[in-house]
């Protein structure tokens, strides 16, 4: 047998509801958590119906399975991955299809596997660990008798054969899982070189340049340095389950070491047209499971969340230009508002999930948008929109004309702020102080 998958009952409920059109096929995304030993599947949710596709069916010929979109079940991947707070991901996907369909599952499950990881891989900036678990599930349903076939695939081999994955339905999966919270304060100036065309070029390259300074970070967990196999949670007892969720201390530092006198440099002259500042404090978390967990295993999801969080908002800032300006010569000059981060609570299971609020848009449109990625209704009032409702602290987008100017001066200078602490009451509370330097210092307070 290969890998295991604890699977959420809550899970197991929403998959048995799903009713296919006769005829026809549906997808959908499988997210949870991996780990070395085995995965947490603690969401299902269904690929939405794309206002089109009716007339693309009857267009097209042949098996439903050749009518599934491609693009549209990656996209649809690709929004709910960026709604996915640290520690979770998508663990794969599934399909329903009729019994006559059963035998050619497999194939059309293996290349929207391969699809789906492409285009989420796209946009991630932390590196690939070893460690890192790179088998997708793929979960086959026959709609007539609800047998589930349980396969897996190795996207890093293009060549790799399903292999058979043990399947269980477990209550109370993430009831306990313990969350890390904190409050991030990030001052990064990105150079624009080149033609206007270039700002996309130019972003990755900062944002990838910073992401490599938060991933090299120390990090310490209640006090003690979380780069070993240490428990997470000091004191755990085994065989023993229980409901509450504790949050975490932690401090993550950058190395203060001085470098050598050839390669100590402050400051990075370079010629551009102009400078991209992304600055504002976001609200970031994770969670871990419960299953032993590890010290490092923590640190480096959130860690992650802190980088997601901050690419998906200035990648969605950059996806909304083209939609209304056509492209990217709409940037202009000042500040402009990156969209600030809600959370929302995912039924059943305890944990959150995250959307990204624009200034022109309300609680409502976050609700339609939860309805529509994630397949549940959300009451407004139950949408946390306070953790940067402070317009000071919602990230924002300076641009610098260069025009006056053939350089540019991106000062790499040390600066610390002390953030606020959003969660008063609460039994932990963590605030990180980010900047983009190598000698800066990432702050989890309580």
């Amino acid at each position: 047998m290969g890998r295991s998958y604890i699977v959420d009952e809550a899970v197991a409920k929403y998959l048995g509801g799903l009713q296919a059109d006769p005829g026809s096929c549906a997808t959908g995304l499988l997210a949870g958590q991996s780990s070395p030993q085995r995965e947490f599947v603690v969401l299902a949710v269904q690929t939405p119906h794309r206002e089109s596709e009716g007339q693309l069916k009857s267009s097209r010929g042949g098996s439903q399975l050749d009518d599934i979109d491609v693009e549209w079940v990656t996209e649809h991947a690709r929004q709910v991955s960026r709604m996915l707070p640290g520690g979770l991901c998508i663990l794969g996907l599934f399909v329903v299809t009729p019994p006559e369909l059963s035998k050619d599952a497999q194939n059309t499950l293996k290349r929207l596997i391969f699809a789906m990881e492409k285009c989420i891989g796209k946009g991630r900036l932390w590196e690939l660990t070893e460690e890192d678990v790179t088998d997708r599930v793929t979960l086959h349903i026959c709609s007539k008798t609800k047998k589930t076939v349980c396969k897996t695939l190795d996207v890093k081999d293009p060549k790799s054969s399903a292999k058979p994955a043990d399947w269980k339905y477990q209550t109370d999966v993430s009831s306990s899982w313990p969350m890390l919270t904190c409050s991030v304060e990030v001052d990064l100036p990105i150079p624009l070189t080149g033609s206007s065309d270039n700002t996309d070029k130019c972003m990755k390259d900062g944002l990838r340049r910073w992401a490599k300074q938060i991933e090299a970070g120390n990090c310490l967990i209640s006090g003690r340095q979380a780069l070993d196999d240490s428990e997470l949670i000091s004191g755990q007892k085994k065989n023993i389950k229980t409901t509450h969720r504790q949050t975490l201390p932690a401090r993550i530092l950058v190395s203060d070491e001085q470098p050598e006198l050839d390669e100590r440099c402050s400051a990075l002259v370079q010629l551009c047209s102009g400078s991209i500042r992304v600055r504002g404090v976001v609200h970031c978390r994770a969670y871990i499971h419960n299953n032993k967990p590890k010290a490092r295993h923590a640190a480096q999801a959130i860690k992650r969340d802190i980088i997601n969080t901050v690419s998906s908002r200035v990648e969605m800032f950059l996806e909304d230009l083209l939609i209304s300006e056509g492209s990217h010569k709409g940037l202009c000059t000042g500040q402009q508002a990156l969209p600030r981060r809600v959370f929302a609570p995912m039924p059943f299971s305890g944990l959150s999930v995250c959307d990204y609020m624009f200034p022109d848009e309300s609680t409502a449109d976050v609700a339609e948008r939860l309805k529509e990625m994630l397949d549940w209704e959300t009451p407004e009032e139950d949408i946390d929109i306070s953790l940067e409702k402070n317009q000071l602290f919602s990230a924002e987008l300076e641009i610098v004309d260069g025009h006056d100017s053939s350089k540019h001066v991106i000062s790499e200078e040390v600066e610390i702020h002390k953030a606020p602490h959003y969660y008063t009451g609460v039994a932990v509370a963590a605030t990180i102080a980010l900047l983009a330097t190598a000698t800066s210092l990432l702050y989890f307070s309580e």
